[in-house]
């Protein structure tokens, strides 16, 4: 007897696992624009078009319960799921949230939770429209689905960048990843000796940045009063390096990325350093910003040049050129995927 095939999932990682997967799932529906592939789905169901996303959060994967308080993880997990929703350049409407609990937490507890959630309702304009929960062995399982809605001609995919389009994000980076050493770090303080109190006056911002991130609607809102639609648009939820490889694998183009360009926050920048890391490895590859990265026509740049919440980081170049990024010698490195890996 043929001894059977065993494939860890690890040697796909998670966007060859979604491709392996659904690569026998055609699309059998006029209403369904948009497949897998991009930060959300497209429905056509009239006038405007739906765009749906959803998002698991697992405790002990995605979310710490030592540091971690349940109103910011309820408020967390509705905005990595609207964030994505902005990323198609559409507005959030309404959310449904199902959980599975563990005996180890209460009514009380979940009172909480859902108070971050209802706080992010209110401020991102979205309607809690249903869910569902059971029980869970092992923690906390908190899964949002979003749906939004834009017309057909203003959605934007990640597939639209071209050569000579100017790459941007909006905010700064590396500051979500930092928030979090310094919550491991104290942790770890904690453990070795519980009691002490943990040092966080001075990391307020890197803190929230992993702990209560914003989806930025601001930018949403700002491309329309201006008359500016990407080429191309993705939130940064894994890391720079790898999200833009994601564009420029799907739009068939190359890139050149500026070290020097990219956003780093003083506070950041320091923090990195007080753990002997590199603030541009940071930026590029922490992951959980939650800023969005686009690209734009070379002609629209003086339409966000005047923004201080926008950074232009680099141009797409032809695919044969590859992706990479431009040190402040002037050296080239090629780009890698070493944000969060999720297998």
């Amino acid at each position: 007897m043929e001894e059977q095939k065993v494939t860890p999932i690890s040697r796909l990682g998670e966007f060859g696992l979604i491709d392996h997967l659904t690569r026998d799932f055609p699309l059998q529906h006029a209403s369904s624009v948009k497949g897998i592939g991009d930060d959300a789905a497209v429905l056509d169901y009239g006038s405007k078009k739906t765009v749906l996303t959803t998002d698991l959060l697992i405790e002990g994967i995605h979310f710490d319960m030592m540091y971690t308080p349940l109103r910011h993880l309820g408020y967390k997990a509705v905005v990595v799921n609207v964030s994505d929703i902005y990323a198609m350049n559409a507005i959030p409407q309404q959310i449904t949230v199902s959980l599975g609990i563990s005996a180890k937490f209460s009514v009380e507890a979940l009172d909480e939770l859902y108070e971050g959630i209802r706080l992010a309702c209110k401020i991102y304009g979205v309607d809690l429209i249903g869910g569902d929960t059971t029980s869970s062995l092992h923690g906390l399982v908190i899964s949002v689905t979003a749906v939004g809605e834009a017309d057909a001609d203003a959605l934007v995919y990640r597939n639209g960048a071209k050569p000579g389009d100017l790459i941007c994000v909006s905010g700064d980076l590396g500051a979500a990843y930092l928030g979090l050493q310094i919550l491991e770090r104290e942790k770890r303080i904690y453990m070795e000796h519980p009691g002490v109190q943990p040092e966080l006056n001075d990391a307020q911002y890197l803190i929230s940045r992993q702990l209560k991130p914003e989806a930025r609607k601001d930018v949403i809102r700002f491309f329309k009063e201006v008359d500016l639609k990407p080429t191309s648009m993705m939130d940064l939820s894994d890391g720079l390096s790898s999200d833009i490889l994601h564009i420029c694998k799907q739009s068939g183009v190359g890139c050149n990325i500026n070290e020097s360009a990219v956003p780093v926050s003083e506070d950041a920048y320091q923090t990195a350093l007080s753990f002997n890391l590199d603030p541009i490895t940071c930026a590029l590859n922490g992951g959980e910003d939650y800023e969005l990265l686009f690209t734009i026509d070379e002609q629209d740049e003086t339409k966000i040049s005047a923004e201080e919440a926008f950074t232009i980081i680099g141009q797409i170049t032809e695919q044969d050129n590859g992706c990479f990024l431009v040190t402040k010698s002037g050296n080239r490195h090629a780009l890698k995927a070493q944000g969060w890996v999720h297998f």
